[in-house]
């Protein structure tokens, strides 16, 4: 039998985040390295409400994936199919439902924590993005299996961005605006420094509320911009303009933000939680998320030396590139499919 995968790229679809930039970016590597890719979407099944996701997942997945004769399912998202005819690779992402949701929703923390727990025990295989979400895993899930780690890739495009920082600085903040990420922790760092702008690109949650709210009391509204989910022109634009990235995120899996920073070449201030310190791998200045004058003492420091923190960048850039290739996790994932197909 041919070696052909299925794969779950429902979160692809319109509002793309991580998880839908890892199974899009995924399934082209894994073209690219020879193999059949199904990549299984419902256009019509709107992916970010929480009834839709759930009969996308145990409903219409495993539907799709039968009917497409591959002869392994990938789910890519983080959740799977408690009911399936295909041994099934899930890639567990982070703990995150389990570790820092408590704010969430009771039957959101039970379907993507609980009731995925129990699932993950009877996948196949279980592929995390990182060492951390590799600890998390077996610490949390119950499952004695060592999952297989398997560093994702950046979209190539980061590699191409021609810097031409503004001569008004202005940090960027990429990523869902959730209580996790900490952008709250970017905009009092600004409120530090006068002559700084942070722009925020990535889809709004309740937290925006909060956000926006401290701006206000810090009398500094005008210098936070939340731009929301914006078209690729303008992520790509925001990026070759950027003095540099902030990450302050309290918990990430892997984290796209960092990775995507360091391909184009930005100067990055990062957490030093969860996964971003190995991500980073020594490319970034790391600082406590609670560290409010470290925050700001490290903005300063780039701030005071912009073409020297830009020289440093670049010097790691191309690094980062060959660090996160996707044909890396391309190989490493076609492999997984193998051994469970023989």
């Amino acid at each position: 039998m041919t070696l052909s995968v299925a794969l779950d790229a429902q979160l692809a679809l319109g509002t793309a985040t991580g998880i839908g930039t890892y199974a899009r970016d995924l399934a082209t590597a894994l073209r690219a390295d020879g193999l059949t890719v199904h990549a299984l979407q419902a256009a019509w099944l709107d992916p970010w409400r929480f009834d839709r996701r759930v009969l996308w997942d145990q409903v219409l997945l495993p539907l799709a994936a039968t009917r497409s004769g591959a002869t392994v399912l990938h789910a890519t998202a983080g959740t799977l199919p408690l009911v399936r005819t295909l041994p099934t690779v899930v890639t567990v992402h982070d703990m995150a439902w389990l570790r820092v949701q408590a704010h969430a929703p009771s039957y959101a923390r039970a379907y993507f924590g609980a009731a995925m727990r129990g699932a993950y025990r009877r996948a196949a295989a279980i592929v995390v993005d990182s060492a951390f979400s590799g600890r998390e895993y077996a610490e949390l899930s119950g499952d004695p299996r060592p999952p297989a780690v398997v560093l994702p890739g950046v979209d190539a495009r980061f590699a191409g961005f021609e810097r031409r920082p503004d001569a008004a600085p202005f940090a960027l903040v990429t990523g869902t605006v959730e209580r996790r990420k900490n952008l709250i922790r970017a905009i009092e760092t600004a409120a530090a420094i006068p002559d700084l702008t942070i722009v925020s690109i990535g889809p709004p949650t309740p937290y925006l509320d909060e956000a926006r709210a401290r701006a206000a009391e810090l009398g500094i509204g005008e210098r936070i911009r939340f731009l929301g989910y914006v078209e690729r022109a303008v992520i790509d634009d925001l990026y070759a303009r950027a003095t540099l990235a902030l990450v302050p995120s309290r918990y990430e899996g892997f984290g796209y933000a960092l990775a995507e920073a360091l391909c184009a070449g930005l100067p990055v201030i990062a957490s030093d939680r969860a996964s971003l310190p190995e991500v980073a791998d020594g490319d970034a200045v790391l600082v406590d998320p609670d560290d409010a004058a470290g925050w700001i003492d490290a903005v300063r420091a780039v701030l005071a030396d912009r073409d020297r923190a830009e020289r440093a960048a670049d010097a790691v850039r191309a690094r980062a590139v060959e660090r996160f290739a996707w044909t890396h996790a391309a190989r490493a994932l076609h492999a997984v499919y193998a051994e469970l197909a023989g």
